[in-house]
């Protein structure tokens, strides 16, 4: 099973007090934030915001991303899980949150809070946790496993949907038109996937035009386990720093995935901005922990201390908040020191 070190990096600037200045870069580009210090991502929802309250028109049968023809005969009690979160955000957006009746670890916006977990070790799925919710249908996608607990799910007869689980920004649409269908409100998802669409190209617009980008880089750590990675191509952290108009440190230096990070590569690398998950700089102890991790300090981004972190549950979520995200980011990304208060 493919078990992705991607965990969402959510990017929300609460800055530090700096002084005003514009600077250069190791890409050439001006960087009018070089000297202001570490910053937050501040995304405006913190919560979803439901299309509506639709009713579902079932039984509907639908193509399982698996191959599968599914029948789902009921949606009075539905189980999405996968590593991101994000298929419950689309259901809750889809205005079905109260029929929601389990959660995966990464769904922690409010309105899920009390909902139970059903991934008590990490993202692993217990066949028998499920079947104890008595779920009327589960949605799931090939981040979360194993697949044999599924299997179990399927064999006692309760309508298991697997969903597409490429992470991008076009893939969106298809994922919240796949759940809306097997959940049969149609309607509702239409909606909801045109209310994202213009979020998203919204969002993108905020950032500036400029010459020479910014180089960003995304490391997902876990100084606990002893996990840093750093963010290349197809990652889904290029994704969302290429929408704000940035490049992709490690897409630039011939990365693809998340590679465990290495002193050459980041030197290699020459970030001008570090973007990190607010538990994983934590993890580490902070800015100052960062530092110490290898060729982090000799980068642009760390001698300037120029670190934006932010939530874990947004930024590679790829769920129906995605163009919030994008607009926090060019926010926390272009701010000018004075905007630090």
């Amino acid at each position: 099973m493919r078990r992705r070190a991607v965990l969402a990096v959510a990017v929300a600037l609460a800055a530090t007090g700096c002084a005003a200045g514009t600077g250069g870069t190791a890409s050439g580009a001006d960087d009018a934030a070089a000297a202001c210090g570490p910053s937050t991502v501040k995304v405006a929802h913190r919560d979803v915001e439901p299309i509506g309250r639709p009713v579902p028109k079932l039984p509907a049968t639908v193509a399982s991303a698996d191959g599968k023809k599914v029948t789902v005969k009921s949606a009075d009690r539905v189980l999405a899980l996968n590593l991101y979160g994000s298929l419950a955000e689309i259901v809750y957006s889809l205005g079905l949150g109260d029929r929601v009746v389990g959660r995966d670890a990464s769904t922690t916006f409010p309105a899920a809070a009390k909902v139970p977990l059903v991934t008590n070790q990490g993202h692993d799925l217990s066949a028998e946790a499920i079947l104890r919710l008595d779920p009327t249908v589960v949605l799931a996608d090939k981040s979360i496993g194993p697949p044999e607990a599924l299997d179990q799910v399927r064999a006692a007869g309760i309508p298991v949907v697997m969903i597409g689980d490429e992470q991008t920004l076009p893939a969106i649409g298809e994922h919240i038109t796949a759940i809306a269908a097997a959940l049969g409100v149609k309607d509702a998802g239409a909606r909801l996937d045109a209310r994202v669409t213009a979020q998203i190209a919204a969002a993108r617009k905020t950032a500036p035009a400029r010459g020479t980008p910014l180089r960003v880089a995304f490391l997902y750590l876990r100084g606990t386990s002893g996990v840093y990675l750093i963010g290349g191509r197809g990652a889904g952290s290029d994704a969302m720093i290429q929408a704000v108009g940035a490049q992709d440190a490690g897409t630039h230096a011939g990365l693809n995935g998340f590679r465990p990070l290495t002193s050459e590569g980041m030197i290699n690398a020459a970030p001008d901005v570090i973007l990190v998950m607010s538990e994983g700089l934590k993890s580490v102890g902070g800015v100052a922990g960062l530092l110490k991790l290898p060729g982090i300090a000799q980068t642009p981004a760390g001698k300037n201390r120029r670190v934006v972190d932010a939530d874990d549950g947004t930024i590679l979520n790829f769920g129906a908040r995605t163009g919030e995200t994008i607009e926090a980011l060019a926010t926390a990304v272009y701010r000018t020191c004075d905007d630090a208060a």
